[in-house]
């Protein structure tokens, strides 16, 4: 009897259950489910519906009772950054407030005044960015002191859903890095950084990592999905899970590409460097305790909120075939602007960011769509080119994984703007890659390298040259 796992992947937009076995020595994947994911407005603040969000993950889980073949394993994976926090009855104190809400405007530049900005990176090796975990809590801390006192569980998104499928908390350690509180050589809490902070300590769990076995399915939830499951810890963030898909990375930089662009390569150790500190880089955390050092750059969130603005009446697909026809429109904007984090109009403020740089505004879906991908290639030949001055080397290929590698457009873009090789593919890499950790902890794969062997005989994979389109 074929024998499979179940990966919950959930992005900003949608959540999917997908099923994952070995078939003639190949990874076999199937859909099996899909949900909307989507941020609400919840008396102040933007959230996540996280209780939603659960009961779409045991709908799935229904679903597959039906399936042929024995599942045996459960991994989650979703965003990073955000959490909720539980009081003594391990009931909500929290919302799941979403990282593009705005309450931790300032809070950087506060806790600045606690620690050092280059102490911070030192320690963390976490690139700044307002939403990261440490600024949120460090929020509640000024606006909700007898709330955060009132704290026994901090529980980053996939934690949390854990926490309600098997009643275990524990804080996977690929999220747990973007927290900016994990000291990035020791891989544990750093206590003297949160006690700094004024913050309880005692509310952070175990760390762990990675393939470990956290339990098994509530037996009340059981009874409700028809059958058991060991639930497994995958690189609970989804751009952990995403890079275990990259083929080869010994010479490769990758970008996981989707509603963010995460660039960079994959390290054995951290790398907390001036150079790096300057470029905002990151050092978070992977599996096998391997180091993601990367550029978070802003993604398709751009494009996604394009084709919003226009009500849906173009395809993805149709935004980039307008694009081409926008030729030789090339006006490009800074995509790390915060303005474009969550703007009330992103056309409008396109246009208002070419207007004040003096060039010429898009006036077309076309000019638009085309404007966000030439913007985009330029930010990620912006990130290589310090990517490779830290290094002090120069790579030759950029492997594109995610949803993002599907877009012919911004991959012959990408080859022609850094004239290096883009391999394109996986395009399932965060499930891929939730599934392959759990195929390694229930002993069906002997580690990172026969697994990405399996991506690699498993997955095709398109090539673009500089100059052939």
């Amino acid at each position: 009897m074929t024998t499979g796992s179940i990966a919950v992947d959930i992005g900003a937009s949608s959540g999917r259950i997908i099923k994952g076995y070995l078939e003639e020595n190949q990874l076999k994947l199937e859909e099996i489910y899909r949900f909307e994911n989507k941020v609400v407005k919840k008396g102040a603040y933007v959230c996540w519906e996280i209780d939603t969000l659960f009961a779409e993950i045991i709908t799935g889980l229904k679903r597959c009772a039906k399936e042929e073949g024995e599942l045996i394993s459960i991994g989650i994976d979703t965003w990073a950054v955000d959490f909720v926090l539980l009081d003594e009855n391990d009931q909500l104190l929290t919302d799941a407030v979403a990282y593009r809400d705005p309450r931790t405007d300032g809070m950087m530049a506060d806790v600045f005044e606690i620690i050092s900005k280059e102490r911070l990176y030192l320690e963390t090796g976490i690139q700044f960015q307002k939403f990261n975990t440490i600024y949120q809590l460090y929020y509640l801390k000024k606006t909700y002191p007898d709330l955060l006192h009132k704290a026994t569980s901090f529980l980053m998104i996939p934690d949390y859903l854990n926490f309600l499928l098997t009643g275990v908390k524990a804080n996977e350690y690929t999220n747990a890095t973007t927290t900016q509180l994990v000291n990035a050589f020791t891989k544990k809490w750093d206590t003297d950084l949160i006690e700094k902070l004024g913050i309880n300590p005692e509310m952070f769990h175990e760390i762990l990592p990675p393939k470990t076995k956290l339990g098994n399915v509530k037996k009340e939830l059981v009874g409700e999905i028809g059958f058991d499951l060991d639930v497994i810890l995958p690189a609970t963030h989804d751009t952990g899970s995403a890079v275990v898909s990259v083929p080869e990375v010994s010479d490769t930089i990758y970008i996981s590409s989707g509603t963010w662009s995460l660039i960079g390569v994959e390290n054995t150790f951290p790398i907390c460097v001036t150079k790096a500190l300057d470029g905002n880089f990151t050092n978070e955390g992977g599996v096998e305790y391997r180091y993601r050092f990367l550029k978070n750059i802003m993604g398709l969130w751009m494009i996604q909120e394009v084709k919003r603005q226009y009500n849906n009446q173009y395809s993805f697909a149709e935004l980039v075939a307008l694009a081409h026809e926008a030729y030789p429109f090339q006006s490009i904007v800074n995509v790390d602007d915060d303005r474009f984090l969550k703007p009330d109009n992103m056309i409008e403020e396109i246009e208002k960011y070419c207007m004040e740089t003096c060039q010429v505004p898009p006036t077309t879906p076309g000019e638009v769509a085309k404007c966000v991908f030439d913007s985009l290639a330029a930010s990620y030949q912006k990130a290589i080119n310090q990517l490779e001055e830290i290094y002090e080397k120069e790579f030759h290929t950029i492997n594109v994984i995610g949803g993002g590698s599907l877009n012919e457009m911004l991959n012959q873009l990408i080859a022609d703007t850094t004239g290096k090789e883009v391999l394109a593919g996986p395009v399932e890499a965060t499930a891929i890659g939730n599934i392959v950790v759990q195929m390694m902890a229930n002993g069906e794969l002997e580690g990172i390298e026969q697994a990405r062997n399996l991506v690699k005989n498993s997955f095709s994979i398109k090539r673009y040259k500089a100059g052939t389109a």
